[in-house]
């Protein structure tokens, strides 16, 4: 495979022909896939059955083909909607082109892993200001590890039913957030659901509470079929999104998005977001707590997933005074250790400051001031939060979106509430 493009080349580059002889590339001409039509179809209800044996909600193949994802990529990048996140940018298009990403792919396996964990208490959490809110993907184990793995049994498994047809050139890599590739639309193109107003995956039977994972492999397997996108003239995700990330149906600036600003940006969080983040201290569920399509969202089968004792409904003073090796401690193996120490602070200062006057808030955040393990950054937002403390009365801390979303959790998703 030539990966050159002619806008690389100008009148001062030598043209170079390939050896045949001394070039690698030209003698590693992959071997043709020998199994039938029929044997393939035989081989993809397979490895459907394979994947629920291995924990899997949905398996579905899409081809490679991401073309028409292109230019919306390029907009949204020159937009600059993708804030800090350098890493989207990197790599070019490669990010819509799987074949670049592991030369001789031709299909990708699509894989969809429930995590909505029991006894979720969305709208008890929301509703009380002094407990700190944690999306609920990650209160549970880090999920990337987990499906890896799952995703490298299903690829050995294959590779191994392939081998009594003789073909052994069997070519598999499985990704989880890991790689510069547009899982949504893949999973799109699997059938696994449609894409929603928030950009979210969405399954009318599963909602949008899952994992994605990918698995790019070398075998022409019969393609999966498209769902019918279902949100027709809903808009509920828009509307509730607290600080209005979701700034046109399907697109979102990730510089204005709560999961964005607790998780990925780096530094200070912008003071106009600051009251809009309320008590959410890592991640934001809202638009999905508000789509109609989540009542019918099943739990997960992965106990794994379910939500660690100290983050069940979690006081925000016991989690700020957390030690650096307490948070490291309570945080082995979960997605919440990336962000850090600091950061943690920073974002729990921002709920502190948003709770309802309390002189209990106050004395912790003085106390903060004092510690060796803050920054000029979180000490930033620790003063943030003391003005906000000083300078309200005692009253209902909740934004008019947010009783919104509770509101609709209580009517929509009752077992969940």
């Amino acid at each position: 495979m030539c990966l050159l493009n002619d806008s690389v080349m100008t009148t001062t580059t030598p043209v170079l022909t390939p050896d045949p002889i001394t070039d690698p590339e030209i003698n590693s001409i992959p071997e043709p896939c020998p199994l039938t039509a029929a044997q393939l179809d035989v081989l993809n209800r397979q490895i459907k059955l394979w994947g629920k044996e291995l924990g899997f909600a949905h398996i579905g193949v899409a081809d490679v083909d991401l073309s028409q994802h292109e230019a919306v990529l390029q907009d949204w990048l020159d937009k600059g909607y993708h804030g800090e996140m350098a890493y989207m940018a990197n790599h070019g298009m490669m990010r819509a082109r799987p074949a670049e990403l592991h030369p001789g792919t031709i299909r990708v396996i699509c894989a969809r892993m429930d995590y909505l964990p029991p006894d979720a208490g969305f709208a008890s959490n929301l509703t009380d200001p002094n407990l700190g809110y944690i999306s609920r993907y990650a209160g549970g184990r880090d999920y990337h590890k987990l499906i890896r793995q799952r995703l490298k049994k299903l690829g050995d498994k294959i590779h191994q039913y392939c081998q009594q047809f003789d073909f052994h050139n069997t070519d598999f890599r499985p990704f989880v957030d890991s790689a510069p590739i547009l899982e949504r639309p893949l999973a799109d193109k699997a059938g696994l659901g449609w894409t929603g107003k928030h950009s979210l995956i969405l399954h009318p039977d599963a909602g949008s509470w899952f994992f994605l994972g990918e698995l790019l492999i070398n075998l022409p397997l019969p393609l999966d079929i498209p769902i019918e996108e279902g949100c027709n003239t809903c808009v509920a995700c828009i509307k509730s999104c607290p600080t209005d990330a979701i700034v046109e149906p399907y697109v979102v600036d990730a510089r204005r998005c709560i999961s964005y600003l607790t998780i990925e940006l780096q530094g200070a969080i912008p003071e106009e977001f600051r009251p809009l983040i309320g008590n959410r201290i890592y991640g934001c569920d809202d638009c999905q707590l508000v789509c109609p399509v989540n009542a019918k969202a099943p739990l997960t089968q992965e106990t794994d997933f379910h939500t660690r004792s100290a983050l069940i409904q979690p006081d925000l003073l016991t989690l700020f005074a957390w030690s650096e090796s307490q948070f490291l401690s309570q945080t082995e193996g979960s997605a919440i250790r990336r962000i850090g120490h600091k950061r943690w602070l920073r974002n729990i200062a921002i709920a502190l400051g948003n709770a309802p006057a309390n002189p209990a808030i106050i004395s912790a955040l003085e106390q903060r001031k004092h510690s060796d393990e803050v920054d000029g950054m979180v000490l930033e937002h620790i003063e943030w939060a003391l003005v906000q403390q000083i300078q309200k009365a005692p009253q209902s801390a909740l934004s008019r979106k947010t009783q919104r979303v509770i509101r609709s959790i209580q009517k929509g998703l009752p077992r969940d509430a």
